[in-house]
C-alpha cells in the first residue's frame, strides 16, 4: 500500500495537540500546511537544510516545548553537521522526522543518497542519538511518534515514504508566519526571555 509523505503529516498531526511543528521548506511545508494551517506551524522558506538547526534552537530554548521538526531527506543530507550537534548537546524535548522518499522532490525528483544505500537512522545513532528508528507504515509511524511524545529524546524518526505532488502551498508573508508563531509558543517579539507555557 502507497504511505506517502502527505498521508503520513495528516497522521501526524492528527496526533498532536499544541506541540510546535517546524517544515523544511518546499514539500515537506507545502504538505504540513495542507494537513491542517495552525499557528504552531512554521513554514520555512529559502533555508534548505536548516530546520533541523532551527528545532534544536527551539528545544534548547524551551526544554517545556515538545518540538516537532519535519525535514526531507534531501534538506537533512545538507546539514548532517545539525545532526552532530543535536547528538551532542541531547535536548530530550527534539523530535526530527525525516520524510525520506529517496529524492530531492521540490527541485524535480533527482535522486538522493538514501536510495543508495545511505541510512540516517544509522547516521543518527553514530552521532548520539539513541533513540533513532527507520519507519515504513502508518502503524508504525502511528507507533514511533507516541513513544517519542512520552519518551525523552532527543529522537530521529526516518520515515519511508513517497513522493505527492503538492496541491496547495502556505502563504509566502514570513513576518505573519513568524508573528503567528512566536505568540503560539508565548513568545514576545524581540524579546531574548521566552516565556513558558504555565
Amino acid at each position: 500500500m502507497s504511505f506517502t509523505r502527505l498521508d503520513a503529516t495528516r497522521r501526524l498531526m492528527a496526533m498532536l495537540d499544541k506541540e510546535p511543528v517546524i517544515a523544511s521548506l518546499g514539500h515537506p511545508a507545502y504538505d504540513l500546511f495542507a494537513a491542517g494551517d495552525r499557528p504552531e506551524n512554521f513554514y520555512t522558506w529559502g533555508s534548505m537544510g536548516l530546520a533541523s538547526s532551527m528545532g534544536l534552537g527551539l528545544a534548547m530554548a524551551r526544554p517545556d516545548l515538545r518540538v516537532f521538526v519535519l525535514d526531507g531527506d534531501g534538506s537533512l543530507l545538507m546539514n548532517l553537521g545539525s545532526l552532530a550537534t543535536i547528538g551532542w548537546t541531547r535536548p530530550p524535548n527534539l523530535i526530527l522526522i525525516v520524510w525520506d522518499n529517496g529524492e530531492y522532490g521540490t527541485t524535480g525528483g533527482q535522486e538522493t543518497a538514501t536510495r543508495h544505500g545511505a541510512d540516517l537512522e544509522a547516521v543518527a545513532r553514530s552521532m548520539g542519538m539513541q533513540t533513532a528508528t527507520t519507519i515504513c507504515t502508518a502503524e508504525e509511524l502511528d507507533a514511533a511518534v507516541a513513544r517519542a511524545r512520552t519518551t525523552p529524546g532527543p529522537w530521529t524518526i526516518v520515515a519511508r515514504v513517497d513522493e505527492n505532488i503538492p496541491t496547495v502551498k502556505p502563504p509566502l508573508d514570513y513576518v505573519m508566519i513568524t508573528k503567528r508563531f512566536m505568540s503560539a509558543i508565548r513568545v514576545e517579539a524581540g524579546s531574548s526571555d521566552p516565556a513558558p507555557r504555565r
